[in-house]
């Protein structure tokens, strides 16, 4: 199936609920398992910090499979690499249901992140492909409805599943998941990068392109920021489960409900800027919302280190800083890839390597630091810090005269 992918206007819901489950494949991946943490830290005999390593595992992974993705799509267009890459995925997958200790655990989750990383990159390098500036950044943003349906779903399902058939059966269902969708990438995934637009060069040329971008400090920084969003999100995502149901003794289905109430923030989150984005410059948007995430971070970690309000007086300030937090990604995402849409699939995986590389690195922190609401709220300060240093410091967001 070669048929090419038309420049249109604007985009029809079949397009954006496809590159949404593809975009969202590594956040199922990680979310559909968290429920079985301390499961698996006590069926395999390791420790907690261990077993949130399989959470870096696959962020590490996905890091180095972006990096790889990037220019074979830019090469060979977009369809084949992500095909090759899902298969990967959903084989990883099938072994990590036979994994023996934790060691094995951990290279098979790499492995599975190297592979669904391809997914994300081709669904972002084929929106840049069809779409730029604002359009593309409301794009962006009508991604994490469909994105958002991980957090809000997928904790639940695994637990369910968890609970059925035991932890190892997450894999079996997100082996599954990737054959369902490698089928309908090839039913209802256009080819958008034409031969005619492809970049011939080998090796050499993939290195001049991310040598060229890396050049380039404002496409730098814009690239950074979706990272350290996901960074203050990950440190979340990695902790929740110690904090809210260890420390707050909440149930694995309390816990997955929860999940779900701060993933409709994320949506709701996502879903404003979306609105909005087209009537204020997406540079202006990230200007108000990374200082506004970082306050919130600040509060949370006051809240957390004075055990104010308990559960409640936690949840309010994490489900707002979320909320604000979520329009990052998509508005630095959309300006760094306006920059260099002639490579846009190297382009597509630098952010996404920054994303996950980042997010890689931070969220085993909250387990280093304590495993409890404090550590978390540490990480997070630190992350959205360093979010509004490279704002003000790598973009002109904080300029008098900013450029357009």
């Amino acid at each position: 199936m070669t048929n090419l992918a038309p420049r249109s206007p604007r985009p029809s819901a079949k397009f954006i609920l496809l590159v949404g489950v593809m975009a969202a494949l590594p956040a199922v991946t990680t979310d559909m398992y968290l429920p079985s943490l301390p499961v698996v830290a006590t069926e395999l005999d390791t420790t907690p910090a261990l077993v949130q390593g399989t959470i870096t595992g696959v962020l590490i992974g996905g890091a180095a499979g972006q990096l790889l993705a990037g220019p074979l799509s830019d090469r060979y267009g977009r369809r084949r690499p992500v095909m090759i890459g899902v298969l990967l995925h959903v084989i990883a997958s099938v072994l990590c249901i036979f994994a023996a200790g934790i060691v094995p655990l951990l290279v098979l989750r790499i492995i599975q992140g190297i592979g669904n990383a391809a997914a994300m990159t081709t669904a972002m390098a084929v929106i840049r492909d069809r779409y730029s500036g604002a359009t593309a950044s409301a794009i962006l943003s009508r991604l994490m409805l469909v994105i958002g349906v991980a957090p809000l779903l997928a904790p639940t399902a695994g637990s369910l599943v968890a609970d059925l058939a035991g932890w190892r059966a997450v894999f079996g269902v997100l082996a599954a998941l990737g054959l369902a969708l490698m089928g309908f990438m090839w039913r209802f995934l256009p080819e958008s990068l034409p031969p005619e637009r492809r970049l011939s060069e080998g090796l050499g040329g993939a290195l001049r392109s991310y040598r060229l971008l890396l050049r380039d400090r404002e496409f730098v920084a814009l690239a950074i920021l979706p990272g350290l969003g996901l960074g203050a999100l990950m440190s979340y995502v990695a902790g929740s489960p110690f904090v809210f149901q260890v420390e707050y003794g909440l149930g694995e289905t309390q816990f997955a409900l929860l999940f779900a109430v701060n993933g409709i923030g994320l949506v709701l989150g996502a879903q404003v800027n979306a609105a909005i984005v087209r009537r204020f410059d997406p540079l202006h948007i990230m200007r108000v919302a990374v200082p506004v995430a970082t306050v919130l971070a600040v509060a949370l970690y006051v809240i957390a280190s004075r055990d104010i309000g308990g559960l409640v007086g936690i949840v309010v300030p994490l489900w707002l800083l979320l909320s604000v937090n979520s329009v990052v990604p998509p508005n630095a995402s959309a300006l760094a890839l306006s920059r260099h849409g002639e490579r846009a699939g190297s382009a597509a995986a630098l952010i996404g390597a920054s994303q996950a590389g980042i997010a890689g690195v931070v969220s085993p922190l909250v387990g280093v630091l304590g495993e409890d609401a404090v550590a978390m709220a540490t990480v997070i300060i630190a992350v959205m810090v360093l979010a509004l240093l490279v704002l003000a410091l790598g973009t002109p967001a904080y300029r008098r005269k900013e450029r357009r």
